[in-house]
């Protein structure tokens, strides 16, 4: 079946918030504290991306770009690009409906985002943060091109901390299906 990406609206949060909400309760459940992954989760998402898709950012180089891939007219995907003050742009987000992974939902969300950056941001590196026990994304990251970069804790919504690694795709790289 296609895989259609397109930019993201404000009309989009409420799709967005519910598929962030249910890939974190698939992907992290034994990774993040239950408590994290509880009844609050898809209302404080609702938050989240009602929030993030409101705010006016200023210029367009500061501007994050949500983009959202769809099949059959149904939300399947998004990824969250935001520039950050270092000059890079960080993948804040990439989820995949827990259904659909494996069929190249993922791959076509991250082709978008290298190519929105070379774009929009030439220059700039592209690089994301994972949770250094989410083994099946950290394969994604690795088989796609990205360079593990740094070890590190993050902070989880809720004050947890756990391990995560940083990968990185150098902006000279940034071409779709790029895997360097």
């Amino acid at each position: 079946m296609d895989i259609t990406i397109r930019r993201g609206t404000a009309d989009d949060s409420g799709a967005v918030a519910e598929l962030h909400a249910l890939s974190w309760r698939t992907t992290y459940t034994g990774i993040v504290p239950a408590r994290a992954l509880g009844d609050g989760l898809t209302a404080e998402r609702h938050e989240v991306w009602a929030l993030r898709l409101a705010v006016d950012y200023g210029e367009p180089a500061n501007t994050p770009e949500l983009l959202i891939a769809e099949q059959a007219g149904s939300t399947v995907g998004f990824a969250y690009a935001v520039p950050q003050p270092d000059g890079r742009v960080l993948i804040d987000n990439l989820h995949v409906r827990p259904d659909r992974t494996g069929g190249g939902i993922g791959r076509a969300l991250l082709d978008a985002v290298r190519l929105h950056v070379a774009e929009c941001h030439p220059g700039a590196d592209l690089y994301l943060e994972v949770l250094r026990d989410n083994t099946r994304a950290v394969a994604f990251y690795e088989r796609e091109g990205g360079h593990r970069t740094a070890e590190q804790e993050g902070v989880f919504p809720g004050g947890y901390v756990l391990p995560e690694y940083e990968y990185t795709w150098p902006a000279a790289t940034l071409t779709v299906g790029s895997r360097r």
